[in-house]
């Protein structure tokens, strides 16, 4: 093995091996054991959350392979219809100065697909890198031929039972891409806004009761006030009551609008009066169906004023007979500009009460930046009340399990509130609606046009024109579980993997994914999708903030995995120079200024501090300091194998003996394998892979290097040492570590596999010609027999000797070679015992000259002491150390403390720096003082201690 661990020059090398060996296909005798990858997006490049998500799925998969399951991650993308049509429209107008309709349709999806096959795999690279092994043999995209199949499948049957519909309803309108959008497309932000108070005057003479012949309303968009159909109270108001029933003379437009009693207005809130407009706000489209009002639609799909309003009944029927007059002032106007003209006309006359400054959120469209717009649009829905109760039930009864659990309730909160889902898109690229219509504009759905005709027994002469839009890919990616395994044929594969294990994902899209799929799958399959939900926290940079473009502080894994230097401001990776604006997000994110750059962690660094981040739920903050020490961790474990390979290869490591001769050391640590061995396993079958990592952690870094290693130094270099007992250690070394890199493979696959290729021809595990993978191997067994106790509490006497000599030579600044006498006094005979037993490893581990045991501690020569137990262990000081000297250095010592300790209470003392200094400042100077206080305390103990000498 190198003398260095290098994982840029092991990690491509392996991912190519094992996918050039098909190792991730499905395999084994063993029950299946099946996840999903959520599908990325096709344009998608691999972000903190990916990485994060990844890695959870991988160690899932990777430890069931190795337990003997079945096992298949699924891949796949998702054609992400905006974002893709989006891109493919920017590349259109760069080269070629065109638009999409410039193309014509056909044209326009023969450069996405074209687009798909230059560029579409970037996300798929990026998850090779993070030693996803998923089985890419099966790859599928939500616009494949099969897929394509399926959803239009799904459609028709949810259209022939009454379950898909189309009608007029409000949706979350997008002007400039000119599409409906999902709630999860729209952006949110907090900004300062207006909150204007207008007087709506009263109609045919009524006054309020103190005299008043207006009510003041109160909005955050007055261009609303043009679709306004009435003004609500609430029904407990009195100072309204009298005026229920009775009419608004709507400013500007003249239309009478009514006041009407309805708990949406809020007492508490202005002065409780509150303007309805169904048709361009969602809270009063609900007020307006309560009310029986008419839909008064104001606005383009630009969101510019119409030159007449568009009026509908609640069922979205055309209504001519109504007014539909606007004012001609404000036609054609975008409707920020429509609102200014409206504040400035109103307050001319004499109509504007007041302008309050508030604070409030705006939505925006992720993808096009402009503020989204409630609008009345044709689109089409699925029913969802008779699809939500058998997922509702599936959870309940516990087919389903949320994990945790209490994410359970946010499903059910939102799954027993479900309104219908609009599930149509006005884009181009994506699953084309399979509805067709004629010139009299009835609909005909199916599979194709020629099935149309045949369904509904058309003629050839009537002319049919497929629908203009396509499915929301929350539409299709609904049906991902079984949609990838070839449904609706029954195929081997639906039959073998669904119900698939487990979903990993993020508690965002419960709403939005976990519960379309639960709907849809048992409605077409009649099983679940999935056994186990797995809800994972969001990462969030080293301040806790969530990671984004807007906020610059988003973190590129590959970075992390292959370094970067920041003062050239150079990409390693591409030999690019790179925005500046990136360095400072890098900064931003892990609280440091990385003046030289981010040195290569490599991946399984990356993964290892992921998994120890992942607690149940709870959101992650990355933390570059943990990622630093997990590429130490790869380092020690690289060394460590070293060393064992070093000592045993190429001699006799009594492979097949099992009469070879164990030291004390020797069962000791085979018997804490058998405990890390089972909490691990525990730890995954939780899904605790914080406390699994931390497990394997402390065993290999605290138990098998620290100490072990060096345990085994004494036999293994001891000239004199037995035969059989040299055999017996190169043979635990060499097992254990075997075992290690088992145990570790899931969560840091690339390290384990290049030195388990070492290690397995001397444990007797492969043949060394490197045909045999880490990832194939039975994964790693408690054996309760293995375990022993004794050795256990033998070993811990033997460390905690070892530790108080080391500590009594820190405190007495004793060199850490200078071989010492050491006593031991007042314990058992146990202890005595476990001393005449263990010589050997305590003269080579705490240097010592000798080690005697002192029957009368009253004849203890003056000495620096350590207990342990009842035990105390003794170090003669005579001729150790220059008394005075030495407690001169600690006088000085604490004096210097004790300038330091009054300098921070005087800042604490002076009640100007405690009113205006921010409070975690405060705390911070607090904690400062007391780490300063117990320092001080430390070295005023070492000096009563020398001083007693």
């Amino acid at each position: 093995m190198d003398k260095t661990y290098q994982p840029e020059q092991i990690e491509r090398r392996w991912y190519q091996r094992w996918e050039a060996d098909n190792r991730f296909a499905p395999k084994g005798s063993g029950s299946p054991y099946s996840i999903m990858i959520p599908p990325p997006n096709v344009t998608g490049s691999l972000h903190m959350g990916h990485a994060f998500q990844d890695t959870i799925m991988d160690t899932l998969i990777r430890w069931r392979r190795m337990q003997g399951n079945n096992t298949l991650w699924q891949i796949g993308t998702d054609h992400a219809g905006i974002a893709t049509q989006m891109l493919v429209e920017r590349k259109l107008a760069a080269e070629d100065g065109k638009t999409r309709h410039d193309l014509g349709r056909e044209a326009f999806l023969d450069k996405v697909w074209e687009w798909k096959a230059e560029s579409g795999g970037q996300i798929t690279q990026q998850l090779r890198r993070m030693g996803a092994s998923l089985d890419w043999s099966r790859e599928r995209f939500t616009m494949d031929e099969g897929f394509y199949k399926a959803v239009q499948e799904v459609f028709v049957r949810l259209f022939n039972e009454g379950l898909i519909y189309r009608g007029k309803r409000l949706v979350n309108w997008d002007p400039t891409l000119h599409t409906a959008i999902s709630d999860l497309e729209v952006e949110n932000r907090d900004q300062q806004g207006q909150f204007w108070h207008f007087r709506y005057p009263l109609a045919d003479g009524a006054t309020t009761d103190d005299g008043k012949e207006y009510l003041v309303v109160a909005t955050t968009r007055p261009e609303t006030l043009l679709g306004d159909t009435g003004v609500a109270v609430n029904p407990n108001d009195s100072r309204y009551a009298s005026l229920v029933g009775k009419f608004i003379e709507l400013p500007l437009v003249g239309r009478r609008i009514p006041i009407v009693a309805d708990e949406h207005a809020d007492m508490d809130k202005g002065s409780g009066c509150v303007k309805i407009t169904p048709a361009h706000d969602f809270n009063d489209y609900e007020v307006g169906k309560r009310q029986h009002h008419v839909l008064i639609n104001v606005f383009t799909q630009d969101a510019r004023v119409r030159d007449s309003a568009e009026i509908f009944d609640l069922q979205g029927r055309p209504l001519p007979e109504e007014d539909a007059s606007l004012p001609q002032a404000y036609a054609g106007l975008d409707r920020f500009n429509a609102r200014t003209r409206i504040v400035a006309d109103m307050d001319a006359l004499g109509l504007l009460e007041q302008v309050e400054t508030v604070s409030n959120t705006l939505p925006f469209g992720d993808r096009s930046g402009d503020v989204i717009e409630p609008l009345l649009t044709d689109q089409w829905f699925v029913a969802v009340e008779s699809l939500a109760k058998p997922a509702i039930a599936a959870v309940e009864n516990g087919d389903i399990q949320f994990v945790p659990k209490n994410y359970e309730n946010m499903y059910f909160a939102w799954m027993r509130d479900l309104q219908d889902w609009c599930i149509s898109r006005q884009l181009w690229w994506g699953h084309r609606i399979p509805a067709w219509y004629d010139p009299a504009g009835n609909i005909y759905v199916a599979r194709s046009e020629a099935e149309a005709r045949e369904k509904y027994n058309l003629a050839a002469d009537v002319a049919l024109t497929q629908d203009e839009d396509v499915l929301d890919t929350w539409f299709s990616s609904g049906l991902w579980t079984f949609a990838t395994l070839g449904w609706p044929e029954d195929t081997p594969e639906l039959k073998t993997f669904h119900p698939t294990s487990v979903l990993v994902t993020g508690f965002d899209i419960i709403f939005f994914w976990v519960a379309r799929m639960i709907m849809m799958t048992l409605k077409f399959t009649g099983e679940v999708p999935f056994k186990t939900v797995y809800v994972h926290g969001l990462v969030r940079d080293a301040q806790g903030q969530k990671m984004s473009k807007s906020k610059g502080n988003v973190l590129d894994p590959i970075d992390l995995i292959d370094g970067i230097e920041l003062d050239t401001l150079m990409d390693k990776r591409t030999g690019n120079m790179m925005q500046p604006q990136k360095a400072k997000a890098i900064a931003k994110a892990t609280s440091n200024e990385f003046p030289e750059g981010i040195e290569p962690h490599g991946t399984d660094a990356l993964r290892y501090t992921f998994l120890s981040l992942a607690t149940t739920g709870r959101d992650v903050k990355f933390d570059m300091g943990r990622l630093d020490g997990f590429r130490n961790f790869c380092n020690k474990l690289w060394n460590a194998s070293r060393y064992v390979l070093m000592n045993a290869e190429e001699q006799d490591c009594g492979l097949g003996d099992e009469t070879v001769e164990l030291s004390l050391a020797d069962r000791w640590i085979v018997s804490k394998l058998q405990r890390t061995e089972s909490q691990v396993t525990k730890a995954l079958a939780e899904f605790r892979f914080d406390l699994a990592s931390q497990a394997l952690y402390e065993f290999v870094w605290n138990e098998y290097c620290d100490w072990y290693l060096e345990l085994s130094k004494p036999v293994l270099w001891d000239e004199n040492a037995a035969l059989e007992a040299k055999r017996g250690t190169r043979r635990t070394l060499v097992r254990v570590l075997e075992a290690i890199l088992r145990l570790a493979h899931p969560m840091m696959p690339f390290i384990t596999e290049e030195i388990w290729q070492r290690v397995a021809p001397i444990a007797g595990k492969a043949s060394g010609d490197g045909s045999e993978s880490i990832m194939d191997q039975p994964w790693p067994e408690a054996q309760t027999g293995k375990i022993d106790e004794q050795s256990e509490r033998d070993i811990e006497w033997l460390k905690g000797v070892i530790n108080a000599v080391r500590n009594i030579r820190a405190e007495m600044n004793i060199a850490p070679g200078k071989l010492l006498d050491v006593l031991l006094t007042k314990g058992s005979d146990k202890d005595r015992q476990r001393l005449e037993n263990n010589h050997r490893f305590l003269s080579k581990l705490a240097k010592l000259a000798s080690t005697s045991w002192l029957d009368d501690p009253a004849q203890a020569p003056l000495s620096a002491t350590q207990r342990v137990g009842d035990m105390e262990v003794l170090v003669p000081m005579a001729d150790l150390i220059d008394k005075e000297a030495e407690l001169a250095r600690l006088t000085k010592e604490l004096d210097k403390q004790d300038k330091l300790i009054a300098g921070v209470e005087k800042k604490l003392s002076n009640e100007s720096f405690i009113a205006k200094a921010p409070a975690e400042i405060v705390e911070k100077e607090k904690a400062k003082l007391d780490d300063m206080r117990n320092a001080r305390a430390v070295l005023m103990e070492q000096r009563e201690r020398i001083a007693a000498l």
